[in-house]
């Protein structure tokens, strides 16, 4: 996986085979914050960099920062599943959204 986190926010890495360095960029916000470096420790420490600027040159302009993600997590399912899914959450003794939560949470690294 190409990514990184800090602070709550996350970063897609790539390879730039052209000028040889490593390029992120945030992701999960409309804004748009780049950095980048050409080794590992340089693109972290760009990174946490990034962040930190972002959050600073934010406060200092009285905005506040975009939030990569709310919490909250809307799906539309067939109702096939959605009849699936309520079922399988009270056998567990859960709430959907508990049991869902805990589901996806183990689906994902």
């Amino acid at each position: 996986m190409n990514a990184m986190t800090y602070k709550g926010y996350a970063a897609l890495v790539e390879f730039d085979a052209e000028d040889h360095i490593f390029a992120g960029r945030l992701v999960g916000i409309d804004d748009i914050v780049t950095f980048h470096g050409s080794s590992v420790e340089e693109l972290e420490a760009a990174f946490r960099e990034a962040v930190d600027h972002y959050l600073e040159t934010s406060a200092r302009i009285g905005r506040k920062p975009q939030k990569p993600y709310s919490g909250k997590l809307m799906l539309r399912v067939a109702p096939d599943l959605h009849a699936k899914v309520a079922t399988a959450a009270e056998l567990s003794g859960k709430s959907i959204n508990q049991w869902a939560s805990e589901t996806l949470g183990r689906a994902v690294p």
